[in-house]
């Protein structure tokens, strides 16, 4: 749910990534041979074998050069190399490649995914061959992220959540509340002249916010608790609909709704930060800010926590090539400097303790690190991957007029409690 741009040349990708047979991880050799025709104090080093690791990942096509670069820093450093893929709809494929053995080692996502591809087979626990004191080195929530029944299944890079980006040269200050939001909107808002108070795309993760503003909620994975109909929850979503929407283009997508901002056509946005990069070739001298307070209540925006996943092709954990994973999630997950590098020039924004700590970090990745610091985690349980396709369904009826919002929040949480039951 979170990269829903740029994913336009995965199916190649793909087609590439499952041909490669040296992908299968082959057993490492043994450590070194003591040469007993000589001095008994003479012993032979072996040279690690180099492995080869499959890297899946969703990237922005303005992020993919600096995950090359980082990836050529490290096979410089080590005998390994890693090869990444982009993966267009990379859900649809992770589903029917891992299961069949033609998967990657790594893969890049939300760790919003934890809790069903472990259930599902299609992760890998690397408690015991990976080195890293977690709660030292990571904030509390990647910790608690990168694990999943104490299972380790993969290692933390970011965090990451959608903010209020602004236009500075339409855009004085920005808004501190809501209603100045909304007359922001209202200022630059005339649809007959293609200009747009508000880029916003619609769907259930952008949009989450709202709904949680008031103290509602889509799923409640500690009290396995459904909240689509709740008072609270409504409200928040009949903001986006009757305060928000009407001054957004029509097509509710992310592509149409993005373009408007970076065309300047539009003084705000909502976006995360792998947004950034559109803007990078443009004129837009663009801000970020938390989104604005209403009637006191702060929108709190669903966040992620990126990680590295250690996938199903590492399960027997001796091979070359899950040894080549392993060493380069370890080295990109901890190395000050790369993640540095990535959150001033990508808005990556950093779990590792030290990095996040740095006043180096700039003033967009900053202020993406407070809605972080305001939103709420997405749920990992399984059950949470039920929820999504209904509420987006429901909410995009109410959007339309096809059908009220309550119930038609009421059919997508029969919906879902069906499909949890089948």
């Amino acid at each position: 749910m979170l990269k829903t741009a740029g994913a336009s040349t995965g199916l190649a990708a793909l087609a590439g990534c499952l041909s490669v047979d040296e992908n299968t991880d082959t057993e490492q050799s043994g450590g070194g041979q003591t040469d007993n025709s000589g001095s008994s104090d003479d012993t032979a080093t072996a040279t690690p074998e180099p492995g080869e690791a499959l890297l899946w990942h969703s990237r922005t096509e303005a992020d993919i050069s600096a995950l090359e670069t980082d990836i050529e820093t490290f096979q410089n450093q080590t005998v390994h190399s890693v090869k990444p893929a982009k993966i267009a709809d990379f859900v649809s494929k992770s589903n029917s490649a891992i299961p069949a053995g033609d998967g990657p080692q790594l893969f890049e996502w939300a760790h919003d995914l934890g809790g069903d591809y472990w259930e599902r087979g299609f992760l890998t626990d690397q408690s015991d061959n990976v080195d890293i004191d977690l709660e030292s080195t990571f904030s509390a929530a990647a910790a608690s992220a990168a694990k999943w029944d104490d299972n380790l299944i993969g290692l933390p890079f970011a965090a990451e959540t959608v903010s209020l980006i602004y236009n500075k040269d339409m855009v004085d200050e920005p808004p501190e509340t809501f209603a100045e939001m909304k007359a922001i909107m209202e200022e630059h808002h005339d649809p007959d002249n293609n200009q747009f108070g508000l880029g916003y795309n619609i769907d259930p993760y952008f949009i989450s916010a709202f709904p949680h503003t008031f103290g509602g909620f889509y799923y409640d994975d500690e009290q396995d608790e459904l909240g689509l109909t709740r008072s609270d929850t409504l409200r928040g979503f009949r903001t986006v609909i009757e305060d928000l929407w009407p001054y957004s283009p029509n097509d509710p997508g992310y592509d149409p709704q993005a373009a408007v901002f970076v065309d300047g056509n539009a003084p705000l946005t909502v976006n995360g930060p792998w947004f950034m990069g559109s803007l990078e070739d443009t004129d837009i001298d663009a801000g970020v800010t938390t989104l604005p307070p209403i009637d006191g209540n702060h929108p709190k925006p669903y966040t992620g926590v990126q990680l590295i996943y250690f996938a199903k092709k590492m399960q027997d954990g001796i091979g070359v090539n899950a040894d080549a994973a392993r060493r380069y999630a370890e080295w990109y997950t901890t190395n000050e400097d790369v993640l540095l590098t990535n959150a001033k020039d990508s808005g990556f924004i950093p779990v590792h303790q030290d990095v996040a700590a740095s006043d180096e970090l700039g003033e967009v990745t900053s202020a993406f690190a407070s809605s972080v610091a305001n939103g709420r985690p997405m749920p990992a349980s399984p059950k949470m991957q039920k929820v999504w396709g209904p509420t987006g369904d429901a909410f995009m009826k109410a959007l339309n007029g096809s059908q009220d919002l309550k119930p038609a929040m009421s059919q997508a949480e029969s919906t879902i409690r069906e499909n949890w039951e089948s």
